[in-house]
């Protein structure tokens, strides 16, 4: 026989300690945040201190966040303590531990609307505990589960292949560049190395004015880290951002086509010295103080979609991470570093040659990364559709 009850009766839920930063340690039991729920790569800060055990988390406890990132997450690591805005779930008697995770998994979008908040939104605890529950007998709730399980086992075989896929073509993106810039794609024989300097006019780095939403007559917009968009090699214009400028702010910042943008500063090494090229829609506007414009001085000399791809090669990669990384956290390449950056020389036509060798190959990646991509969204899709079955008794 189902029962409707409520989050509220099938469980308790201790909500985590506030750990203040000037707690943290480094060394002792890691402290669970949020971030460490969401991003395998997140770090943990620690605390050799005992606390309360009701904050203490062990292998196979069930969480729910319940701010920022709503999730139900079965905890993986060893023991841990339990940092604030995430509750440990204890079900009851009669409520089976995975069957609860899974529901909890399934009301994730419907408890988003009873959020609060912008930004980091929460659920507080009285909606949260009203939300009600289907609960069938123990021996049924193992039935579900198990089906679950199943069905996401399948779903998670083929994700898995998918994945895969993505990171062989990460590989063969790399395999195309090197060979490209080696001349095997084309025929073409380098003539020699030289540094970008010898090519580009002074790196020029962007305005540190202020800049908001706010549209305003005779505004510039200003592009971002966030308008970088260096997959594709353009500027994003989803999230511009403007200011009011005098002529005087913006000489030596304006730009013209074909001059390259790329990320001089980020927290991510990895984001650092990606580039997008200005085409003609984006010469109206400026940038911002967290990139630096390159303007190539004579484009027969060098094209400037040939330093493009050239700089997401492997070794202009390696190269600028080198380069900028810090133990401070943020990450930075200055005018200077960009300029000594090595690059092979080919002539005029044989750059024609080698960019058409790249592009033709990579529209074929694209091409295959975007039927991956609609494949992992229609995983995903589905994975709801198996928990919303399963709760509807429809498994």
């Amino acid at each position: 026989m189902m029962e409707i009850k409520t989050l509220g009766t099938v469980a308790t839920y201790i909500n985590g300690r506030a750990f203040k930063p000037d707690e943290w340690e480094t060394s002792g039991r890691p402290i669970i945040r949020i971030q460490n729920l969401t991003d395998s790569s997140a770090k943990f800060n620690y605390s050799s201190v005992e606390h309360d055990k009701r904050f203490l988390v062990k292998n196979g406890d069930l969480l729910f966040a319940w701010s920022a990132s709503l999730g139900a997450h079965i905890w993986k690591g060893g023991d841990a303590w339990l940092n604030q805005h995430i509750f440990k779930v204890i079900p009851n008697d009669g409520v089976h531990r995975d069957y609860l995770y899974y529901y909890l998994l399934n009301v994730v979008s419907a408890l988003y609307s009873k959020t609060h908040g912008s930004g980091m939104v929460h659920i507080t605890k009285g909606p949260f505990m009203a939300t009600k529950i289907p609960v069938p007998s123990l021996p049924e709730q193992e039935r579900i589960v198990a089906k679950i399980e199943e069905l996401f086992s399948e779903l998670d075989s083929g994700v898995e292949t998918l994945k895969k896929t993505k990171q062989q073509l990460a590989v063969y993106r790399q395999s195309v560049l090197k060979d490209a810039f080696e001349g095997k794609l084309s025929g073409s024989k380098t003539t020699s190395r030289q540094t970008l300097a010898e090519f580009i006019e002074k790196p020029r780095y962007g305005t540190s004015k202020k800049c908001d939403y706010t549209v305003l007559d005779k505004a510039i917009p200003v592009y971002r880290i966030p308008n970088i968009d260096y997959k594709v090699g353009h500027i994003d214009h989803d999230d511009i951002k403007s200011a009011l400028f005098t002529p005087q702010e913006l000489d030596g910042i304006t730009l013209c086509k074909d001059d390259i943008l790329i990320i001089r500063s980020n927290g991510s090494v990895s984001l650092v010295g990606r580039a997008a090229i200005v085409n003609d829609i984006d010469t109206n506007g400026t940038f911002a103080g967290y990139l630096m414009r390159l303007r190539i001085k004579n484009h027969h000399d060098l094209i400037p979609r040939f330093l493009l791809w050239y700089l997401q090669s492997h070794s202009a990669r390696i190269y600028i991470e080198n380069k900028a990384k810090s133990t401070s956290g943020v990450h930075n390449i200055n005018s200077t570093e960009i300029s000594n950056l090595h690059i092979p020389v080919f002539p005029y036509q044989d750059q024609l040659a080698i960019i058409q060798a790249i592009e033709s190959r990579m529209s074929v990646v694209d091409s295959i990364e975007q039927t991956i991509d609609a494949a992992l969204q229609q995983a995903d899709a589905l994975r709801q559709s198996i928990l919303k079955k399963a709760f509807e008794e429809e498994l």
